[in-house]
C-alpha cells in the first residue's frame, strides 16, 4: 500500500488537482457546475480560505488555495467539499459510475478517484507557473483554441485585474521549472 506524505504549511499557498472517478466529465453538466460552486461557496463562509485561481475542466478541475495564518488543514476542506458534492450531485438525479463491493466498503460512491494531488508552492515564480498552468489547461485539453474562450477558469477575473492580457495563451507558457512533472494529471 502506498504511504502518502502531504505538506502541511500553515499558511501555505497550495496547488490542488482533483479527478473524477474513472475521468466522467461529470462537469459538463451545469448542474455539477452548480452543485461543486455551491459546496466550495460553503466551505468558505465555514472555513475560510483565499481560492486564488481554478479551472474546472469536464473530468478534473485544478486551483491554487492560500490558506489563512496558523491553518493547514486543506485536506479536511476537500474531504468536505468532496463529500458535499457527491451527495448533493446525487440528490439532484446525477450519475455515479459503478464500483465494486470493496469500494463501497471504503465508501467510494464512483464520483471522485481517491485523494488529490497537491503541490506546496514554493515562492511566487512557482506561484506564477502554477496559476499560467491552471489557465493553460484548457487549450492543453484541446477545448478552446484560445484561453479566453473557456468559460470555467478564474483566467477572466486575472485579465479583469490586469495580470493577463485577454490574448494570453497564444502560446504554450513555458511551466518546465520547478519539478512539475504531471501536475496530478497523468
Amino acid at each position: 500500500m502506498s504511504n502518502y506524505h502531504r505538506m502541511y504549511l500553515p499558511g501555505g499557498t497550495f496547488f490542488f488537482t482533483l479527478v473524477t472517478y474513472n475521468r466522467q466529465p461529470i462537469f459538463q453538466s451545469s448542474m455539477a457546475r452548480s452543485c461543486l460552486r455551491q459546496v466550495i461557496q460553503q466551505q468558505l463562509d465555514s472555513y475560510p480560505f483565499n481560492l486564488f485561481a481554478i479551472c474546472l475542466l469536464p473530468d478534473h478541475l485544478h486551483c491554487v488555495w492560500m490558506l489563512p495564518r496558523g491553518d493547514s488543514d486543506y485536506s479536511a476542506r476537500w474531504q468536505a467539499i468532496k463529500r458535499g458534492f457527491t451527495r448533493r450531485y446525487l440528490d439532484l438525479g446525477g450519475q455515479a459510475c459503478s464500483v465494486t463491493d470493496s469500494q463501497r466498503r471504503e465508501g467510494r460512491s464512483g464520483i471522485w478517484q481517491p485523494r488529490f494531488w497537491e503541490h506546496t508552492v514554493r515562492d511566487e515564480q512557482d506561484l506564477e507557473r502554477c496559476v499560467d498552468y491552471i489557465h493553460w489547461n484548457p487549450r492543453k485539453h484541446g477545448l478552446v483554441r484560445r484561453v479566453r474562450d473557456y468559460p470555467f477558469s478564474s483566467f477572466h477575473r486575472f485579465v479583469r485585474e490586469g495580470q493577463y492580457e485577454p490574448d494570453w495563451g497564444g502560446l504554450e507558457p513555458d511551466l518546465s521549472a520547478g519539478n512539475q512533472n504531471d501536475w496530478g494529471e497523468p
